[in-house]
Parts: C-alpha cells; sequence; structure tokens
C-alpha cells in the first residue's frame, strides 16, 4: 500500500510541475520579462555546464592527454555546423568518444 501511495504522490507531483506554467502564465497573462530573459539565456548556459562537466575529469598529463574527449568535442563541432542536427552531433559524438575509450585509447 506504502509503493501505491508513493507512486499516486510522485505521478501527481510530476503531473503538477509540468502544469504549473501553463496555468500560471495562460494566453491572456504577459509573461514577466525575467522569465522571457531566462528563456534566452538558460539553454546555452546548460550547455556550457555540461560541457564543463563532461570535460572536468580530462587527464590532460594521462597516457593518453585527454586526445579521445578532444576528438569527440571537435567532432561534435563539426558535425553540428554541417548538419544542425542534435541527434547527428551529440548522438555520434557520444558513440564516437565511447569507441575511442573502449578500442583505440585502452589503457
Amino acid at each position: 500500500m506504502k509503493t501505491l501511495i508513493s507512486i499516486a504522490v510522485m505521478s501527481v507531483v510530476t503531473l503538477m510541475t509540468r502544469a504549473i506554467p501553463f496555468i500560471v502564465f495562460r494566453e491572456n497573462r504577459k509573461t514577466p520579462k525575467l522569465i522571457k530573459y531566462l528563456g534566452d539565456v538558460l539553454p546555452y548556459a546548460i550547455i556550457g555546464m555540461l560541457v564543463v562537466y563532461c570535460l572536468k575529469g580530462m587527464d590532460i598529463l594521462g597516457p593518453t592527454h585527454g586526445l579521445a574527449e578532444i576528438i569527440a568535442v571537435i567532432y561534435v563541432v563539426i558535425a553540428h555546423k554541417l548538419w544542425h542536427n542534435l541527434v547527428v552531433s551529440i548522438g555520434g559524438g557520444t558513440v564516437l568518444y565511447m569507441l575511442l575509450v573502449q578500442l583505440v585509447f585502452v589503457a
């Protein structure tokens, strides 16, 4: 019974976090400038944080000198500039990185 109650509470909370923005910013209300500003700025800030997080463990002084990470980042940048497709750039970069660390730069 505890499990069912927990699942119900989590479901309601998840549904409310999805619905609240639509309730608060209905069509007849004007979206505040701060919210519009955050909507413009936050995606780039989050991507920047993800890049820093992904590269924080890179060992430049190690045996591979971070070559797998550098090659994968270069691939992601070039692929995104060429095709503007997130699946190709990020997914391909992830696959390339995993292949490099598993098959090429084996420590």
